[in-house]
C-alpha cells in the first residue's frame, strides 16, 4: 500500500504510542509526538484518511484511534527499523546458554522458558529430527527387583529414557542377554525403520522368549517414536494472562498452547525465511485473532529443523523482540549443532 510521507509518519506514530500504551491514541497526541509542526486538525484530518483506508480503528466510543491488523503488517513491512543488538545484549543472551553437555531436550525446554521471561509472552520452542536418523546404542540399567530403565541413544544426540516395571526378575544375565539382543537388532537402524512390523519380526526372532521381553520391545519403540517426534515445549502461557486484549480470550489460548499439533501448524512457514511474523487474523486458528505470532527458524547441523517462536498481543514491541529472537535463535541452533551433532575427533 503507498502512502504519502506524511502519513507514513503519523502511521509510524501511532503505532509507536499504542504499543507503548495499549491506549487508543488522538490527533493532540499524535501532533506532539512529531517532530515537524503538523496541527492536531491535520492530523485529525490524516488520520480519518488512514481510517478510510483500513489501516485504523476506533474503538467503541473513543475519541482515540488504534492500529488495524492491516495497519501494522504495512507498519511492519515499510517502516519497522530495528537497531542492531549491544554487546551488553548479546553477552546477556551468551550467558543463558552458557552450559556444558547440555541435554538437548532440557536445552529446548530452558530455552523457551527464558524468552518467555524475557518477552512477558508465551513462547514455543520446537525440532523436527534430520531426514536419516539412526539408533545409536540401547541401555538397560536396572533400578529394582522389577524396574529397569531403557535409554535410546540416537545419532543425532537425542536421549530418551523411561522405566518399566517387568514380571520378571531382573538379573544381570537376562538384562546382559536383552542389551546385547536389543544392539544387535537396533543400533545403526534407521528410526523411521523402527515400525510395529518390524518389532513383530524381533518379536518372533525371540521365540519361546518373546512374551518375557514384549513389554522392553513395546518401551524401545516409543521412545523412537518420541525421537522421530522430535522435540516440542511451551512455555509462559500465564503472561497472556496480564493483557487486557486477552481478558475474553485466555482460555482459548491456553487451551490452544496445550494442543501440540495445532501450534506445529501454526509455526510452519517457509524454510527459505528465517523469520515469519503473523499478525491478528493473520493466523488462521481463531484463537489467534488479536495475537501476533513471531517465528524464528535456525539450523541444525545441516538441517533446518529449528523453530522458536513467541505468542503474544498484536501491540508487542516488535523492534525490541525482533533482533533479540533471531540472536536467541542463532545461538540456540549453534549449542543444538554443537550437541546434536558433535564433531568428530
Amino acid at each position: 500500500m503507498d502512502l504519502d510521507r506524511r502519513k507514513m509518519k503519523i502511521l509510524s506514530a501511532i503505532v509507536s504510542e499504542y504499543i507503548r500504551t495499549g491506549e487508543p491514541v488522538g490527533s493532540k497526541r499524535v501532533a506532539q509526538l512529531l517532530d515537524t509542526q503538523i496541527s492536531p486538525a491535520t492530523c485529525r484530518n490524516e488520520m480519518s484518511s488512514l481510517f478510510d483506508l483500513g489501516l485504523l480503528e476506533q474503538p467503541h466510543t473513543s475519541a482515540g484511534r488504534v492500529p488495524s491488523h492491516l495497519g501494522f503488517r504495512v507498519y511492519l513491512d515499510q517502516m519497522l527499523t530495528c537497531a542492531p543488538l549491544t554487546e551488553a545484549e548479546k553477552d546477556s543472551i551468551d550467558a543463558l546458554f552458557n552450559v556444558r553437555n547440555p541435554d538437548p531436550d532440557r536445552l529446548l525446554a530452558d530455552a523457551a522458558e527464558a524468552l518467555a521471561r524475557f518477552t512477558g509472552c508465551a513462547t514455543v520452542s520446537a525440532t523436527r529430527p534430520p531426514k536419516y536418523v539412526t539408533v545409536r546404542r540401547i541401555e538397560l540399567i536396572p533400578l529394582g527387583a522389577h524396574v529397569v530403565m531403557i535409554v535410546v541413544v540416537a545419532s543425532n544426540g537425542v536421549i530418551k529414557n523411561k522405566a518399566y516395571r517387568l514380571d520378571m526378575l531382573c538379573t544381570p544375565e537376562i538384562l546382559d542377554f536383552f542389551n546385547k539382543f536389543a544392539n544387535d537388532r537396533f543400533a545403526d537402524r534407521s528410526i523411521d525403520e523402527i515400525s510395529t512390523g518390524y518389532l513383530h519380526s524381533i518379536a518372533v526372532a525371540l521365540g519361546e522368549y518373546s512374551q518375557v521381553f514384549t513389554p522392553l520391545l513395546a518401551g524401545i519403540f516409543e521412545l523412537c517414536r518420541q525421537i522421530r517426534d522430535g522435540q516440542f515445549y511451551t512455555q509462559g502461557g500465564t503472561n497472556l494472562l496480564g493483557y487486557p486484549e486477552f481478558r475474553q480470550s485466555a482460555h482459548d489460548l491456553l487451551t490452544l498452547l496445550e494442543n501440540r499439533a495445532l501450534l506445529q501448524d501454526v509455526l510452519e512457514g517457509p524454510e527459505t525465511r528465517a523469520l515469519n511474523i503473523k499478525v491478528g487474523k493473520e493466523n488462521h486458528l481463531a484463537q489467534l485473532e488479536n495475537s501476533t505470532v513471531l517465528v524464528a527458524r535456525y539450523n541444525v547441523g545441516q538441517d533446518s529443523s529449528g523453530v522458536i517462536g513467541v505468542i503474544g498481543p498484536v501491540r508487542m514491541d516488535y523492534s525490541r523482540l525482533i533482533p533479540h529472537l533471531e540472536y536467541f535463535a542463532k545461538m540456540l541452533g549453534n549449542l543444538l549443532s554443537d550437541t546434536m551433532n558433535p564433531k568428530e575427533e
